[in-house]
């Protein structure tokens, strides 16, 4: 017997879900500009690939990112994943082992003890090849329900698994859940009663289906839970597109899109509707939403995506996020979580007029610079950072012209985060170009902010540094001679300059290099409230926010010497101890090495 009706609610869901994500996946292929796919076209048979395959069984089977973060987080999604998977590829093996077939119906191996569960016909022995598969079979479900009971306790006591709290599900995310969390506890009784009845069960499904034999009438009950089981797996395939379990094969488009597209497909249509789709919604980004954490859970990233899928995209929500990057620097998938809400913003915004583009007057140098120097529009408020950066500059013998001297200048941030994606790109051509007319090979800016965007939207041919980059070079070339005149201090990571980045790891370096004892230096990566990506204004939620960061920036009272003219305004409004950019530590610190 190869068929019985029971089959067919798991056919009809997955013949449903197969079309469905068919056609999810040529839609955004069809959607890639003509160039990425000559590119993706070139890369489909070369190491590339091989890249993206590991990658996915990396992350998408291993979960090795959630691993690192909490081994609890880890196993709990490695079961569902890696177990899943290991049961449908043995499962096929063994089923092609007894049917004598290379191609079997879909349904016959995740049906297989019910076509196939005579005892004469799977032999007990371990030492045998059908007893073998039984074993590891039953060890690969129990594998699978070790994780489904992690699950259930995660609910309730998410601090075990190293997260405050959890994610809310909608209408579809739950029953899909339901349907998930039952697929397996069913398949176990399923195979137990089967094998109560006929016998060859394995090691966990004959003990149990002997146990519940005892007691209950198996030759009645194992049937329809044979029809249960196929029920969830029919239900849970229908609802997987639609719900936040999509991401078991979005997340693989995503990889692959990203390996064989290159950096070009990132910041695509087809890209941001696949990358929202392949969030598990695992709640780690929560507990580094510091707006959420600040009395807001709606803007953070899990709401945002929720949104996205719903093909909602309420203002309040893009609007609402602080673009610090806390999230997309935990996320274990990698979601690029800024492009998405600066898409988003660019669909509420981008329809704003287009304010035409400041026009530069020529400026006549008599030699070419060193350095083209942008200090940015929140730099201009601190004179103190101004003048440091200048007389270092002056200090190391450094040629340099400074490009918004007048403050006049943007680098066209705000504009782009605001939405207004065609204004910022007029101002960012003209800035090119008077960047470029000063014939300098190096761009060095104060502000994290502006460095962030000469770096990812210029294309500069020339070098760009932040400040704090540029003075360890001149420290290291012996240009600049600084004391270790510092006792200990606070350091923080502005947001923009990416915790993660070289640039970051330079700054610390850097800051090491300024005290005593480099162990004595705390580091702070809590944004500081203050910044620009936030659009919805100084309300309570910010005040919450940036009193937070404040909190945890300033530890033990002691100074804090940040990289960001913004985040130095937005601390010393909030903190009682000092607080300096590492502009004028360094100044400080070298004017009392000259004097020495």
């Amino acid at each position: 017997m190869t068929f019985d009706p029971f089959v067919l609610p798991f056919s009809i869901g997955l013949l449903y879900l197969m079309v469905v994500v068919a056609e999810r996946f040529r839609h955004w292929f069809v959607g890639l500009p003509p160039k990425v796919k000559r590119t993706i076209g070139k890369r489909v048979i070369s190491s590339h690939t091989l890249a993206a395959i590991w990658e996915i069984i990396r992350e998408g089977l291993f979960h090795r990112n959630l691993w690192r973060r909490n081994p609890l987080l880890g196993y709990m999604h490695m079961s569902f994943a890696l177990g899943w998977f290991l049961l449908i590829v043995l499962g096929n093996i063994e089923s092609r082992f007894y049917s004598q077939l290379h191609v079997n119906p879909p349904y016959y191996p995740i049906f297989l003890k019910f076509f196939v569960h005579d005892s004469h016909v799977l032999p007990f022995e371990l030492s045998t090849i059908p007893g073998f598969f039984r074993f590891t079979m039953d060890f690969l479900l129990l594998y699978v329900l070790s994780g489904l009971m992690l699950a259930w306790i995660k609910r309730t006591r998410s601090r075990w698994f190293g997260m405050i709290s959890t994610t809310r599900h909608n209408a579809a995310d739950r029953v899909a859940l339901t349907a998930l969390w039952l697929i397996f506890p069913l398949r176990l009784l399923a195979e137990s009663f089967t094998a109560g009845c006929f016998g060859g069960g394995g090691f966990l499904t004959n003990t149990l289906g002997a146990a519940l034999a005892s007691f209950l009438p198996e030759e009645h009950l194992y049937y329809p839970l044979w029809w249960a089981y196929s029920f969830a797996l029919g239900v849970f395939f229908m609802l997987l597109p639609y719900s936040r379990y999509m991401h078991i094969l979005a997340e693989m488009g995503c990889i692959m899109l990203k390996h064989w597209g290159g950096s070009e497909v990132l910041t695509t249509q087809s890209y941001y509707e696949c990358s929202m789709q392949a969030c598990s919604r695992c709640g780690v980004c929560l507990d580094q939403c510091q707006v959420a954490l600040a009395g807001n859970p709606g803007v953070s990233p899990v709401s945002f995506i929720r949104e996205l899928r719903a093909g909602r995209i309420p203002k309040e929500i893009a609007e609402g996020c602080l673009m610090c990057r806390r999230c997309q620097d935990v996320c274990p998938v990698g979601i690029g979580l800024i492009n998405l809400r600066q898409w988003a913003r660019e669909q509420l915004n981008g329809r704003i007029p287009v304010v035409a583009a400041p026009r530069y007057s020529p400026v006549e140098m008599k030699a070419i610079p060193d350095v083209v120097w942008f200090a940015g529009c929140m730099s201009h408020l601190s004179p103190g950072l101004i003048r440091s950066v200048q007389l270092l500059f002056k200090q190391a013998g450094v040629k340099y012209y400074w490009l918004d001297a007048d403050g006049s200048i943007c680098c066209g941030r705000p504009a782009q985060l605001t939405g207004r994606t065609a204004e910022a790109e007029a101002l960012i051509e003209v800035n090119r170009q008077a960047i470029l007319d000063s014939g300098a090979k190096l761009l060095v800016t104060n502000c994290p902010i502006c460095y962030r965007v000469f770096c990812d939207h210029y294309d500069l041919p020339i070098e760009v540094m932040h400040h704090s980059s540029y003075f360890l070079r001149l420290i290291d070339q012996g240009q600049l001679q600084v004391s270790r005149g510092l006792k200990a201090f606070n350091l923080h990571i502005p947001c923009e300059l990416d915790r993660t980045s070289v640039d970051a790891d330079r700054m610390k370096l850097l800051a090491s290099q300024l005290v005593e004892n480099s162990e004595v230096i705390s580091q702070s990566e809590w944004c500081c409230g203050g910044s620009l990506g936030r659009l919805s204004g100084q309300d309570e939620v910010t005040r919450k926010i940036s009193t937070d960061a404040a909190f945890n920036t300033a530890q033990s009272n002691l100074p804090v010497v940040t990289g960001c003219p913004l985040c130095k305004k937005t601390l010393q409004r909030y903190t009682k101890v000092p607080v300096s950019d590492i502009a004028e530590q360094i100044y400080l610190l070298s004017a009392a090495e000259k004097v020495n």
